[in-house]
This record gives structure tokens, C-alpha cells and sequence, in this order.
């Protein structure tokens, strides 16, 4: 339990940091796009190709796959019937407003809390790979389909999902580990010293975004629909998450405990991105994706603590 507790303590304290880099502007005004642009398209993916290279597949894309997938589709089609049903949203805001309470920040926060909290950034990898190859461009499609805006063909979204760095980092090193192929050390050390770049550049960049709007302010009507996102995303997620495992998969101790933490990750930024392109549930997406950053941490610990 200690060891949990100084995982959460580091990841904490290095947003605190980014929060008062970001507040007192002293990387300037970009730092944080900047930032963000070198984890997803450089040191992340380094980081994913060098754990996966070295990880068990079948320990890594068995049942935490099915978990995250189970515990994400559940949530969202629960909160969707709510939306729609008994809040009378229209069809593209109850699906962002799913989105938003289901899609969660795999790569900024999931890949640093899987390293120092869990203890292997490859906890978060079957998450990471459903949501970016599956979840989202499904969600994206439905999206489609209910606007008239854009028109996506199924071959778009399948270059969107090769062009990420993402899945490409993932793929290859999923690759090297299913051959057994020895990546030579002079070709392994400069990704390791680029992959160690990723996970303070994210949490400071992370802390960073906490600076600026409040949530709430401009509701639109919509709070009640905000505080649900926000609850079935940092406590349905994971409670479902806990239940399939547990009592499904029988899974238990560590694994059990991983899982059940990465499904309790705050909402993904990429929704807020997603609303702005369609132009529906800005402001679900926006609150939403802003009060689970800043609780998702006391929530995990929050897990940590009934789980140990």
C-alpha cells in the first residue's frame, strides 16, 4: 500500500509542478502544446515500443483487454440511455456526452500512473490499443452518421489509425515480442533515453492544462448532465470494471487492482477536440474532461484504498 501511496505522491507531485510552471508562464505561452506534441509523437510511442517489445502478450491481451473494453461499452450505452431517454438530448449530444463519460486519458495520465503507480506501463497498453484503434473511431462514426457536418468513409478511419504514433509505437513492439527478436542494445538505448522523456514531459504538460477555465460557469443547461458524465466516468467505469473482473474473470490481487485503476482514469481531452469538430455538447465535453482531471487523482487513491 505504501508503495501505491509514493507512485501517486510522485505523479502528483510532478503536475503540481506543471500546474506552477503553467501559472507563472515560464516556458511561454506554448509550452504546453509543445509538450504535448513531443509525448504523442515522439517519446510515447518509444516508450510503448520498448515495453511492448519486452512484455508477455498473453498476459497483456487477455483479460485486461477484455475489461477495458467491457467496462467502457457498458458505460457509455448506460449513460447514452440516460441522455437520450430520460434526458432528452438529441442523438449527436447523447452520444458525445457517452463519449465523455467513457473515453478515458490512456496516454497523458494513464501511461504515468501505469509506470510509477502499477508498476508497468504495458497495464495500460490493451487500453490504450482499444480505445485508439476501436472505441474512439467508433464513436466518431455514430457521430457521422447523426450529422450532417462530415461524411467519414470507413478507409479514413483506417489511415487515422495507422498514422497514429500511438498504435504505431504499440504495433511494432507488439511485433518484436511476438517474434522473440533481440532488438539490438545500440538501437534499444537511444529509444529508451527518448521513451524516459515521455512521462515527466506529460505530467507536467498535464498539470499545465489545469491552469485557466472553471468548470460550470457556462452550463447551457447542461450541469446535470456534466455531474453524471463526470460520476459514471470516475465511479460507474471503475466499479463495473471491478465487478466483471472480480467476478467474471475471477482476476484478483495486482492485475485486478490495475485494471480497475486504469478504468477510473479521468476523461480524455480528445472529446473536447471531438465536440469542437462536430459542434455538439461543447460544454458537457469541456466540464466533463476539466472536473475529472482534477479529482481523478483523490479518486484513484480513493480505489487504492478499498482494493489494498
Amino acid at each position: 500500500m505504501l508503495g501505491v501511496l509514493a507512485g501517486f505522491f510522485v505523479v502528483w507531485c510532478i503536475i503540481l509542478v506543471g500546474w506552477f510552471v503553467g501559472r507563472q508562464k515560464i516556458l511561454g505561452d506554448n509550452a504546453r502544446q509543445v509538450l504535448s506534441s513531443l509525448t504523442f509523437f515522439v517519446a510515447s510511442p518509444a516508450l510503448l515500443f520498448e515495453t511492448l517489445s519486452k512484455a508477455r502478450l498473453a498476459e497483456v491481451f487477455a483479460a485486461p483487454l477484455l475489461v477495458a473494453a467491457v467496462s467502457a461499452v457498458a458505460t457509455a450505452a448506460i449513460f447514452f440511455a440516460i441522455a437520450r431517454f430520460w434526458l432528452k438530448r438529441p442523438l449527436p449530444e447523447s452520444l458525445m456526452s457517452s463519449m465523455a463519460a467513457s473515453l478515458v486519458n490512456s496516454a497523458n495520465l494513464g501511461i504515468p500512473i501505469a509506470v510509477y503507480v502499477l508498476g508497468d506501463a504495458s497495464y495500460v497498453a490493451p487500453l490504450l490499443i482499444f480505445q485508439l484503434a476501436f472505441f474512439t473511431p467508433l464513436f466518431l462514426m455514430l457521430l457521422d452518421s447523426s450529422t450532417s457536418s462530415h461524411r467519414t468513409t470507413p478507409l479514413n478511419f483506417i489511415v487515422m489509425i495507422l498514422r497514429n504514433p500511438m498504435i504505431v509505437g504499440s504495433a511494432l513492439g507488439l511485433a518484436v515480442a511476438g517474434t522473440g527478436w533481440q532488438v539490438p542494445q545500440l538501437v534499444m538505448e537511444p529509444i529508451h533515453l527518448i521513451g524516459g522523456a515521455a512521462i515527466p514531459a506529460m505530467l507536467i504538460a498535464f498539470g499545465m492544462s489545469l491552469n485557466g477555465t472553471r468548470p460550470l460557469q457556462a452550463s447551457e443547461g447542461r450541469r446535470l448532465d456534466t455531474l453524471l458524465a463526470s460520476g459514471f466516468k470516475l465511479a460507474v467505469q471503475p466499479a463495473l470494471a471491478y465487478l466483471f473482473a472480480r467476478f467474471a474473470l475471477g482476476l484478483e490481487g495486482h492485475v485486478l487492482f490495475a485494471v480497475v485503476v486504469t478504468a477510473a482514469l479521468p476523461t480524455a481531452q480528445n472529446v473536447f477536440v471531438a465536440a469542437s469538430r462536430y459542434k455538439t455538447g461543447l460544454t458537457v465535453a469541456k466540464d466533463t474532461v476539466l472536473i475529472t482531471t482534477v479529482v481523478a487523482v483523490p479518486a484513484m487513491i480513493g480505489v487504492a484504498l478499498l482494493l489494498t
